[in-house]
Parts: structure tokens; sequence; C-alpha cells
């Protein structure tokens, strides 16, 4: 398992790739590392620290550290929800660590509390005939530098050569042999 050490590394790693930084707050950034260990020895993932988990992967995959709403959040409020990640104003202390609105949809909350039927948006089969799962991923390229990602959604920037989200494009696999712009 992951040891806090190893955390800090790969948070590290992560925050320097993305121009990025971690929290100027020793104390806090000890308790979200930690949290972020006990997570991953709890659930075999290292789920935000700062939002509740399913502990079943297919559920938590947009809140697996670094989340999907890391990079968006830390471009509009200068840091992340938890605060693990901020820009270099907040490192810099320009601007102070504060509380910042969920970007998490409110179905995915839902199913953090097993309570999503209430919050669906739309009641959709679960499987077709025989049994073949549904699902509403895409493979998605980075038309700038290949990277290929398989997710509901582009990331805000590619996390390898830091395209925008408007350089993915989805990978048709039966039909139409060329590709689609999502945006």
């Amino acid at each position: 398992m992951t040891d806090i050490n190893e955390a800090r590394r790969r948070a590290e790693r992560d925050a320097t790739r993305n121009r990025m930084y971690l929290c100027p707050d020793p104390k806090m950034l000890q308790d979200l590392l930690e949290g972020l260990v006990e997570n991953e020895e709890r659930y075999g993932y290292p789920s935000c620290p700062c939002r509740m988990a399913t502990g079943e992967l297919e559920k938590d995959i947009d809140i697996i550290c670094p989340c999907y709403y890391r990079d968006p959040d830390v471009e509009e409020f200068g840091q992340c929800y938890c605060s693990l990640y901020v820009s270099k104003a907040v490192k810099e202390e320009e601007e102070p660590i504060r509380s910042i609105p969920e970007r998490r949809p409110i179905e995915k909350q839902a199913a953090s509390l097993g309570i999503e039927e209430e919050y669906k948006e739309e009641k959709r089969p679960q499987t077709l005939s025989h049994d073949i799962q549904t699902t509403d991923r895409s493979i998605l390229y980075c038309k700038q530098c290949g990277y290929m990602i398989y997710r509901n959604d582009p990331p805000y920037r590619c996390p390898i050569c830091q395209a925008k989200q408007e350089m993915f494009a989805e990978v048709v696999i039966m039909g139409d042999a060329k590709s689609r712009d999502i945006f």
C-alpha cells in the first residue's frame, strides 16, 4: 500500500506536470495526504479525501485524485475543492484558501449516499438483450499528442501536452471511420 511519503511524491509530480502547487498550509496538506492514503487502503484507490466515496470504482472514477474537477476548479478558483492542488497565487498567499462550490453533479453525490434513484435525470434501461451493458463513455483522443482516455467527457486539459479540452475528439469504432469533434 501507499504510504504518506509516496502519496506526497505522487501529488507533487502531478502538480509540477500540471503547473500547480500543493496546499501551502502544512497541517492541512498533511491531513489531505493522510486522507488519500486512508482511502486507498480502504477502497483500493485514492479517492478524493474531501468527498464521500461509494467503494465502487465505477461510481467513484470521477473523484479519484486528481479528480475530474480539479483542473477547472484551479483555473476558476485558484484551488481544487479540497485545496490539495492550488495555483501560484494561492501558494504565494496572494489569494486565500477558501471554500469553493462543488462541481460534482448531484446525482454522483447522491450515489455516494446510496440515494441516486432520487436524483437520476432520466431513467434508462441498464442492459440490452443478452445482458450487454451500456455506457455513456467514449474513447477520446487528443488531436495534438494522441493521448487516449475512456470517459464521459474530455479532461479540462490533456495531462500529456496540456492542450485544452477542445482538442479532444471521439474515436468512432463502428460505422463512420472518422473521428468526431467533441465541441
